[in-house]
């Protein structure tokens, strides 16, 4: 059975509203999750999602120190070309301006982030982050936004 130190769950996920946060203004009305990429920004992002409107924010991040390793990507009905579930569960999201990103929302995602010291003290973290429900909650959310994007699916 795996221990999950909350502590560092929590602080982890503190770390990662505040990399969020510094780089969009209205942070509030996003649900956040943690995501692994594999092309477009490979690497570790904090995915924004809303439902109204319907939107994502891509945040790539610099897994040792969480600064944007690029700008946020807002990603809605009047830049998106497309949007899918692929083949290893992950998803693909394109823009109009050609940019595509893959990546997955795991429900546990393993993280170590050191602090800016490199001490063993301070604002960085280890452990594993527990996002269960947000990855399931992230996961429905991408099913109503493919549904919303292919017209021959009813309203």
């Amino acid at each position: 059975m795996e221990t999950l130190n909350v502590e560092s769950d929590d602080v982890l996920k503190q770390l990662l509203h505040e990399a969020f946060d510094s780089q969009i203004p209205n942070f509030g009305s996003y649900n956040l999750v943690a995501a692994a990429g594999s092309s477009g920004s490979a690497g570790l992002k904090v995915i924004g999602f809303r439902r109204e409107p319907a939107e994502i924010i891509l945040c790539p991040l610099n897994p040792a120190d969480l600064q944007p390793t690029e700008r946020a990507v807002s990603v809605n009905n009047t830049n998106v070309s497309h949007v899918a579930l692929v083949l290893d569960g992950g998803y693909e999201v394109g823009t109009s301006t050609g940019r595509v990103y893959r990546f997955n929302v795991p429900a546990r995602l393993s993280l170590n982030i050191p602090s800016p010291t490199g001490e063993t003290t301070g604002p960085g973290a280890s452990g594993i982050l527990a996002q269960d429900e947000d990855a399931a909650e992230f996961a429905e959310f991408m099913n109503e936004f493919m549904d919303r994007l292919d017209p021959t699916v009813n309203p």
